[in-house]
């Protein structure tokens, strides 16, 4: 019976190999990493025009060419110093746009038709947003108006049997947005 003890504590314990977990944690970190889609906010994409030296003032625009919209703290939007709601800004520069000088609180013609975007700093996110997209889908209504009176289906129809020539439309109704500036507190 001595002898089987002796047996007993000679003997190792049973081992796990764990010599190749390494390498596999390390493939599978790869993986993940590898495979892992990462989102990036990449914001609105605009093209600003080049910042205007010191010396250089902005270009007049007649008051009566430019439609004023405001949007304050609170998410409220003003349009020619009036309340109004986010829904009637796509109607508002349509007729502003198309006035062509008929009535003179809208733009003498399309060509000098402006459209001044104005926040608050505390201006939530979502409403400058949403007034931002009705201003560009009030112009795009416009030209897919125009496409249609030249014979095509939409202005996305024109533009592809235009291909890279000059575009007629956005010549004639250009979208002139002047995102202002918040005021400083």
């Amino acid at each position: 019976m001595a002898g089987l003890l002796n047996k007993k504590k000679g003997r190792q314990g049973a081992e796990i190999p764990t010599a190749s977990m390494a390498d596999i944690a390390f493939l599978l970190l790869i993986f993940f990493l590898v495979t892992t889609t990462i989102d990036v906010d990449t914001g609105i994409g605009m093209v600003l025009p080049p910042k205007l030296e010191e010396d250089v003032k902005p270009p007049p625009v007649k008051e009566r060419n430019m439609l004023k919209i405001l949007v304050n703290e609170q998410g409220q939007v003003l349009v020619e110093d009036k309340p109004a709601s986010v829904s009637i800004i796509r109607e508002e520069v349509k007729k502003h746009v198309l006035n062509n000088g008929a009535d003179p609180n809208y733009s003498e013609s399309p060509k000098k038709a402006v459209v001044s975007i104005k926040t608050a700093r505390g201006t939530p996110y979502n409403a400058y947003i949403d007034v931002l997209d009705e201003v560009w889908m009030a112009y795009f209504e416009l030209w897919d108006s125009e496409a249609r009176k030249l014979g095509y289906p939409d202005y996305k129809a024109y533009l592809e049997a235009i291909g890279d020539g000059p575009n007629e439309i956005r010549q004639k109704i250009k979208a002139q947005i002047s995102i202002a500036e918040p005021d400083k507190a």
